[in-house]
């Protein structure tokens, strides 16, 4: 959620954002004059509250006809509290919807624009020279590493096996990423694939993209698409002790998603699946410390991708592209041999204190007073990262060469000969 305080003193702050985000400002000015009508219900309520506590109290001192006027009153009023009371409770419930339709407040020097309106920072690495590449399943295939036509047999189309090397490496990366987050001091997590309805609203994915989360209603739980999700919940109601710097985490989940609306050739293979594994970094901080922390979750990602020796480049993401919660987003795109293109592999968002309004999560400041603390994620390593692996180390001879870092979690191997 917004600041309402923020939103009061400078609601053209708020409506530009939405218009860089490319959606309607109405939605602040909804929000406003909800704010306004839910104080005014709940001060006429507070009012009449108060007279019929006074009177209470004159009526246990009155006599004669003086009190039978005051106990009428005092009945008329019992029926006005309860009015009241019932409009200040829908008043309630109004703004809390006005307030979840908000998303977050964009930030200075975010690109204007939707999807294709990125801003590239920075491209690193040499992109391979490959003459006609492989695509990631030809090569998984004859490694036998990636079988989609039997996971479609089991499960449905989007859902495949990884088997032998293909599990080996999934396992080797997911291993790698956690063993660096560690090194930087983040706490490694195995976290719940199901939440409650509150976690799944309070990290704000169940706006615009509910339609890509699997819901159990028998359960009332949702499978979550990213242990974002569950970290953010995991402080939930508290009040954190920042006062030695950020808490970090490293989330280590399976992930799922319908990928409703993907099409074309973004189905085959492994780059859009309805069930993959994730090593997500998450951190907790002070809001003046965020944009520094946002950073450090960029360079863990580099990290990560430069062990792994796959080109990539580092966009900035447009507001029209940034999901609710977040108020900047930087994404890493590795180069894809067969598509000639970049694509995403990992993204990190500054959440600001979005999640943790909704969450209830705080910290004290150097008075003692609760604040409202701040949050961050970032991918570390995740399913999708076999293409670029896979394709970018691809040989002519169909064998792959494995990454020196991948190494020991492949047996020592260093290179990968087709089966077939």
């Amino acid at each position: 959620m917004i600041d309402l305080r923020l939103l009061r003193e400078d609601p053209e702050l708020f409506r530009a954002s939405q218009r860089l985000r490319g959606e309607s400002p109405t939605l602040v000015d909804d929000l406003l004059r909800a704010d306004e009508e839910r104080r005014a219900a709940t001060q006429r309520f507070e009012a009449v509250r108060a007279e019929q506590r006074s009177l209470g109290s004159e009526v246990s001192r009155a006599k004669g006809d003086e009190r039978a006027a005051l106990l009428a009153r005092t009945k008329e009023l019992s029926a006005t509290v309860k009015e009241t009371q019932a409009a200040t409770t829908r008043a309630d419930e109004a703004l809390r919807a006005a307030h979840l339709a908000v998303p977050n407040l964009v930030q200075d020097g975010v690109p204007p624009g939707g999807e294709d309106d990125f801003v590239v920072l920075r491209e690193v690495g040499d992109l391979p020279k490959i003459d006609d590449p492989k695509d990631h399943l030809e090569i998984g295939e004859a490694l036998r590493a990636i079988d989609t036509e039997r996971g479609a047999k089991v499960s449905g189309s989007r859902f495949y096996f990884l088997t032998g090397v293909g599990a080996l490496l999934q396992l080797g990366m997911l291993q790698l990423a956690i063993a660096q987050a560690v090194e930087h001091g983040f706490t490694p997590s195995i976290t719940p694939a199901l939440v409650k309805p509150e976690a799944m609203e309070g990290t704000g994915f169940l706006g615009a993209h509910s339609s890509e989360i699997y819901r159990l209603e028998a359960d009332d739980l949702y499978l979550v698409g990213t242990s974002e999700v569950a970290l953010a919940a995991y402080h939930a109601n508290e009040i954190l002790d920042l006062e030695r710097g950020p808490e970090r985490f490293a989330g280590w989940s399976s992930c799922f998603r319908r990928e409703a609306g993907s099409h074309g050739r973004d189905v085959r293979g492994i780059l859009r699946v309805h069930q993959f594994d994730k090593v997500e970094m998450f951190s907790f901080c002070k809001p003046e410390d965020a944009a520094a922390e946002h950073l450090r979750l960029l360079a863990m990602e580099e990290e990560m991708l430069a062990k792994v020796e796959v080109p990539y480049r580092v966009i900035d993401v447009a507001a029209g592209d940034l999901g609710s919660s977040a108020s900047r987003k930087f994404d890493c795109e590795a180069w894809v041999p067969s598509q000639g293109r970049y694509r995403e592999v990992t993204s990190t968002s500054n959440c600001t204190t979005f999640q943790a309004r909704r969450l209830n999560i705080r910290y004290r400041d150097e008075n003692g007073k609760a604040q409202t603390a701040a949050t961050l994620n970032g991918t570390l390593a995740t399913t999708r990262w076999l293409i670029p692996i896979l394709e970018n180390h691809q040989q002519p001879d169909g064998s792959v060469r494995v990454p020196k870092a991948l190494q020991p979690y492949l047996g020592g191997r260093d290179v990968l000969e087709p089966t077939r």
